[in-house]
């Protein structure tokens, strides 16, 4: 999640927080609406290096986290709720009714907030890998599975999280929405693999793929370093990477069902995964 920060889009006029007791409030413009729903696309989030997130309790977890937040659209109701400390650190307050709210959320039904937030700066630092656990994700390409995966992964305190280029994008409403506030604690970067799990081999880290025909993870011996390597929903961890897996774990079927079930969804295998990992820390806990 890197790259600076435009603190100024023209598209919306974004102005600079104040620190009066009570922030004057603004209009929900049709210029902000439509730079609201320009945010729905990865090319205007590059840009402009801001995303959405919608929801009451994952904005008030943003803002209790002190995630810098630029605009804030609420009901009221949600804005009389919030600490006045909250309130200060944001650029624009925007009260909006239901059917304004409706018009800029990417929900069926909107909840009472939605924020616009900076992307936060971080560098990659692939010391790390010598030291901890951490995820690469080859070509994870539904919303839902990378925000579950994100979840996941801040759940079982893995908090890196390496992609392909051609993973979905991690700003994606969706996975916003499915990752359900873990976002803040997990670091994913976008990455060439080839090279990525080069430089591991190189460092002699262990990369664990996952595979159909690999070693039952509840036999295998696991560490609590290395790389966990998880491949796209349909095809699996591509022929390319193949080479730079050192060992090779799979999930066993315990099922004796024939049909209807011949695999786990990459989010589901990922939170097994991790959970076997982790285990040894979590008896220490």
């Amino acid at each position: 999640m890197q790259g600076s920060v435009n603190l100024q889009p023209a598209a919306c006029n974004l102005q600079p927080a104040t620190h009066n007791k009570e922030k004057k409030q603004k209009m929900l413009s049709k210029a902000k609406i439509t730079f609201i729903i320009s945010l729905q696309k990865k090319k205007t989030r590059e840009e402009e290096k801001l995303y959405v997130i919608e929801g009451d309790k994952l904005v008030k977890e943003f803002l209790e986290a002190r995630v810098p937040v630029k605009m804030l659209v609420a009901k009221p109701e949600f804005l009389n709720s919030l600490p006045l400390v909250h309130k200060q650190g944001i650029a624009e307050v925007i009260p909006a009714s239901y059917e304004e709210l409706k018009k800029i959320s990417t929900l069926k039904t909107p909840h009472n907030a939605l924020a616009v937030a900076e992307m936060p700066e971080v560098k990659m630092d692939l010391t790390d890998l010598k030291r901890s656990l951490s995820v690469a994700l080859d070509t994870v390409q539904d919303p839902g599975n990378l925000g579950t995966i994100i979840r996941a992964a801040a759940w079982f305190g893995i908090k890196n999280i390496y992609c392909s280029p051609d993973c979905v994008d991690v700003y994606n409403p969706k996975v916003i929405q499915a990752s359900m506030g873990a976002i803040l604690h997990v670091n994913v970067f976008y990455t060439d693999l080839h090279s990525f799990l080069e430089t591991a081999l190189t460092d002699k880290i262990k990369v664990f793929g996952a595979l159909m025909d690999g070693e039952s993870i509840y036999s295998y011996k696991l560490d609590n370093k290395g790389i966990i390597l998880l491949g796209n929903e349909s095809k699996g961890i591509s022929e390319e990477l193949m080479p730079y897996v050192t060992d090779r774990i799979m999930i066993p079927k315990i099922s004796d069902a024939r049909t209807g079930i011949d695999s786990l969804n990459v989010s589901m295998a990922a939170s097994v995964i991790f959970s076997e990992f982790t285990r040894g820390r979590g008896r220490q806990g």
